[in-house]
């Protein structure tokens, strides 16, 4: 499955930096390649030493990761929800990333001049907040009108639906976003369509001097009080360093940089857990002489689910997944050590997949 994460953010504060640095990662866990599918769009390795481990014991012909998407948003300025700058085009691309990643700036440097005069990282969120939350209510209201012509005809659901999304445009003109709104909006069958902005998942990335990306700084401590009631991740990343990084030719050279900032891993590792974190995923293996490849799934999914993301026939034609746990299988050291010592499931259609499966998927079409 694709994962896409959209990086936001005001002029001066690192978004650049940071893109750059995810475009040129040669890879944070291994030798994995980065590709760029447009000048603004990159994809990612995710880093998985499990899938690295697999592959020591397999010797696979290849090793396949699973991606993220980049996508380098910019133009977001005052007015973009109203179509100032290139507003309409690059909300329209935020509209259509799983996640946000919103740099905020929390350091101080003279010679980097920031466009409002100040270094105020919560000020700066508000701005970018304030434009996605405009576009939100200027969708909900286009909403409302098809609701209210619905409603008029007697039609209950419409009734029901045109409360609660009154109760969310409130809660959105107090200048709240609506992955805070307490209700479940996005289960209402007449307002699934709604895909508003502030309901994305969101990152923020703290983008720190060198001597704060350990314990962080006061501009981070401000960000942190201003998203603790948001279902949101916070993170301190030195733009920088991760620059500096990416510019390292091998992964042992990348780890002993990391150690010498008292890192142990880079901000673009620890930016991939979060989207997953964020987003609900997991990953599991497949394993074979042709290939050690890993998959991204949402956590919940059944085997049937879980083989479709291979290939839709898998899913349909589902007989069985034959699972070994990865704890399991680096312990024997192989599928036929695990078979004999039992370690080698059958599963069948209602097998919820766990975090780390190494799976083989029998199916018939």
């Amino acid at each position: 499955m694709g994962l896409q994460c959209g990086i936001v953010g005001l002029p001066n504060v690192g978004k650049s930096t940071l893109f750059n640095a995810l475009s040129n990662a040669k890879a944070q866990a291994a030798n994995f390649p980065f590709c760029t599918i447009e000048p603004n769009v990159g994809v990612i390795t995710v880093p998985d030493a499990r899938l690295v481990k697999l592959a020591e014991f397999v010797k696979p012909e290849k090793i396949v990761p699973t991606t993220i998407e980049i996508v380098d948003i910019a133009g977001l300025v005052k007015g973009a929800s109203k179509g100032e700058g290139l507003g309409n085009q690059f909300l329209g691309n935020i509209r259509e990333t799983n996640a946000i990643i919103h740099v905020l700036r929390c350091f101080e440097d003279d010679n980097i001049v920031h466009v409002d005069g100040s270094v105020n990282p919560v000020r700066d969120k508000e701005i970018i907040d304030t434009e996605l939350q405009l576009k939100d209510l200027d969708t909900i209201d286009k909403k409302m009108q098809r609701l209210e012509r619905a409603a008029k005809s007697n039609d209950k659901d419409a009734q029901v639906s045109m409360e609660l999304v009154k109760k969310l445009k409130s809660h959105i003109e107090k200048g709240l976003s609506a992955r805070s709104f307490p209700e479940k909006f996005e289960d209402n069958k007449n307002l699934a369509d709604l895909y508003l902005l502030t309901s994305k998942p969101i990152v923020y990335v703290c983008n720190v001097d060198e001597k704060s990306v350990v314990n962080g700084n006061k501009f981070v401590e401000q960000v942190r009080e201003a998203i603790k009631n948001e279902n949101a991740e916070l993170l301190i990343i030195s733009a920088a360093i991760e620059a500096d990084i990416a510019q390292l030719e091998s992964y042992d050279d990348r780890q002993a940089f990391l150690s010498d900032l008292g890192l142990k891993e880079s901000g673009v590792a620890r930016l991939v857990y979060s989207a997953y974190h964020l987003l609900n995923l997991i990953t599991y293996f497949t394993a074979g002489v042709k290939e050690v490849r890993a998959w991204t799934i949402h956590k919940g999914m059944t085997a049937p689910q879980a083989a479709g993301v291979i290939h839709t026939d898998f899913e349909k034609g589902f007989i069985r997944a034959e699972v070994i746990a990865y704890n399991d299988y680096t312990k024997y050291g192989s599928e036929s050590a695990c078979r004999d010592a039992g370690r080698l499931r059958v599963e069948g259609k209602e097998y919820i997949v766990q975090d780390g499966d190494v799976m083989h998927f029998r199916f018939n079409v």
